[in-house]
């Protein structure tokens, strides 16, 4: 699994080849030429020591070019850091953009079973984690290979003898760094997750003070966020540990064979093998050799949090998808508004059935009222209409079409809703009405809100309809808000409508005045409402009551109500 994403990151980070190429360019030019120095250094120190005399001419040309090297190096780790800069951003953006891309095609039941907390972590904080991680492999890992090699051909040139010292070393400390990086990957990958799980706590707290407030439940949220807080905090804790072991460890493997090879180096200098500028150049050699390991373990923290933020992430990507359109989807157009359930059966939790062998003809321009108890599956069936969630057994149909031959989008656009719980976003009241219909005339949106009753308070604000909303439309009333709602589907005008509790914040007289918009817009169309509040179904032509996903009774209200039944024991009540 865990290399499996690996590959999947590297193919992201293969989009950018050109930065790639620049990056891997700039870290061989860079590298080489520091390689180059300690062999021009041990020359120089050579020049000085020889015969005790001092050759200052070829010390300063020694000079000149170890300036030159040095200089035009810095220039191109320069260049490095500018494109690994790019490269890491460039690759994020494009994650970013693909993860969201398919959380935004993922199923209803998908945000219904997770956290929202925990997917916005894996869509930033865990995203931020892999641009950190790919900056820190390549400016690491490229010019630490390089640094390597150049280093190991440098002294096979100036001893290979001597040179077996580091190649027998330098194992050893792979081995330590392997051992100690695979304790603290289970470590990160576990951070990761209690992380998500805190930014979920947090998300869902925030979201509702004024019921944590009204319930006094400040303390009880606070020692629930100490006690998810305490476990990241020792998650972390036990993962920083073990990977900061891992430099110490090396650089102490490093050390020790820095001293074999001074040691070394010194006598094979006495027995006339080896000059003092290249001992000199050799114990360079083995600093830059051991460095970059130094500096690759240095950073396995940032790694082993990049790793588990990309398993994280492509975890969500992995979903399953509403499935793209396909050229045998049937585009539905000039839609009548005949809809029939046929024997369908529906269940959240196959444990648990919903809605058992239901059927149910609607002709064109009908309006339905669905009432029944909580959880009698009045809003199932909005969703099951809506195609959110898919039906186990049995078939609904529009105009005589199987939905499930339809397109989504198709499907979808022939319906206006008008939810219980309203949604508006961060922008102007006009943006927010128009949210269907983004092309609509400024006469169109005023006409929708007159029509929806919601033109005089919005003529009130300080910018009328270019009042800018917060975040959720909190600068509005819960009322306020149900009338940009309204509005904006009066706009649109589809084909059929759903009105699931669509008055149900708004004040009587205001909801008297939007049950006559609401007339007018459901003439000739099909139209399905679900009130708990009886008083505003009363004009429906057909009542269906539900009760345990079944229809136990149907009929106007008249009917109903000479009936005697459950519906008018519940209108009663």
């Amino acid at each position: 699994m865990k290399n499996k994403n690996i590959k999947r990151l590297l193919k992201y980070i293969m989009r950018n080849r050109l930065y790639v190429l620049g990056a891997l360019i700039c870290a061989a030019f860079s590298n080489i030429l520091m390689v180059v120095g300690p062999f021009i250094i041990g020359r120089g120190v050579d020049n000085i020591a020889d015969k005790g005399k001092v050759d200052f001419e070829r010390v300063r040309y020694y000079v000149f070019i170890i300036m030159a090297l040095y200089l035009i190096s810095a220039i191109f780790q320069w260049s490095l850091q500018v494109f690994t800069s790019k490269l890491s951003n460039k690759t994020v953006e494009e994650l970013r953009k693909d993860a969201f891309e398919h959380v935004t095609k993922m199923p209803l039941k998908f945000f219904d079973t997770n956290s929202h907390g925990d997917i916005m972590a894996r869509l930033t904080a865990d995203i931020e984690n892999i641009s950190e991680g790919i900056f820190q492999s390549v400016t690491q890992f490229v010019t630490g290979i390089i640094s390597i090699a150049g280093s190991l051909v440098f002294m096979f040139i100036l001893n290979p003898a001597i040179t077996l010292i580091v190649i027998v070393m330098t194992p050893v400390t792979f081995i330590i760094a392997s051992f100690i990086t695979g304790k603290s990957s289970k470590m990160f990958k576990e951070q990761s997750n209690l992380n998500g799980e805190l930014n979920g706590f947090i998300e869902e707290i925030i979201g509702n003070q004024n019921v944590v407030k009204a319930f006094n439940h400040e303390e009880q949220s606070r020692k629930k966020f100490e006690e998810i807080n305490n476990r990241l905090y020792r998650s972390g804790r036990w993962a920083q540990f073990y990977s900061s072991l891992v430099n110490p460890s090396t650089r102490l493997v490093n050390n020790i064979t820095y001293v074999l090879l001074g040691m070394t180096g010194g006598i094979a200098s006495l027995a006339g093998h080896l000059s003092i500028g290249y001992i000199s150049s050799f114990l360079t050699y083995s600093a830059y050799f051991s460095q970059p390991i130094n500096n690759i373990t240095s950073v396995t923290t940032q790694l082993q949090a990049a790793i588990a933020s990309a398993q994280r992430v492509f975890s969500i990507m992995d979903g399953n998808t509403e499935e793209d359109k396909s050229a045998n989807d049937i585009e539905l157009k000039n839609t009548e508004g005949n809809v029939c359930f046929n024997d369908i059966s529906f269940s959240y939790v196959p444990e648990i059935p919903l809605i058992k062998n239901f059927s149910l003809k609607v002709n064109k321009g009908s309006r339905i009222a669905v009432v029944g108890p909580t959880g009698a599956g009045k809003t199932t069936l909005v969703n099951l209409l809506m195609r959110f969630y898919d039906v186990n057994s049995g078939n609904i149909y529009i105009d005589g079409i199987d939905v499930n031959k339809l397109s989504k989008d198709s499907l979808r656009k022939s319906f206006g809703m008008v939810l219980q719980d309203t949604w508006l976003f961060k922008g102007t009241i006009k943006e927010n009405i128009a949210y269907g219909k983004p092309e609509a005339l400024p006469e169109e949106i005023i006409q929708a809100s007159k029509d929806a009753n919601a033109h005089n308070f919005i003529k009130r604000l300080p910018r009328g309809y270019d009042t800018e909303l917060t975040e959720g439309g909190g600068n509005l009333s819960q009322g306020q808000r149900q009338l940009i709602t309204i509005a904006r589907v009066m706009l649109v005008i589809p084909s059929m409508l759903i009105l699931d509790e669509a008055t149900s914040s708004v004040d009587t007289r205001t909801e008297l005045n939007i049950q006559k918009a609401f007339l007018r817009m459901m003439e000739g169309r099909t139209s399905f409402i679900i009130a708990h509040r009886l008083s505003t179904i009363r004009e429906a032509d057909l009542i269906l009551v539900l009760n345990n996903g079944q229809i136990v009774e149907q009929g106007n209200h008249e009917e109903l109500m000479a009936k005697g039944g459950f519906y008018s024991k519940l209108y009663t009540s």
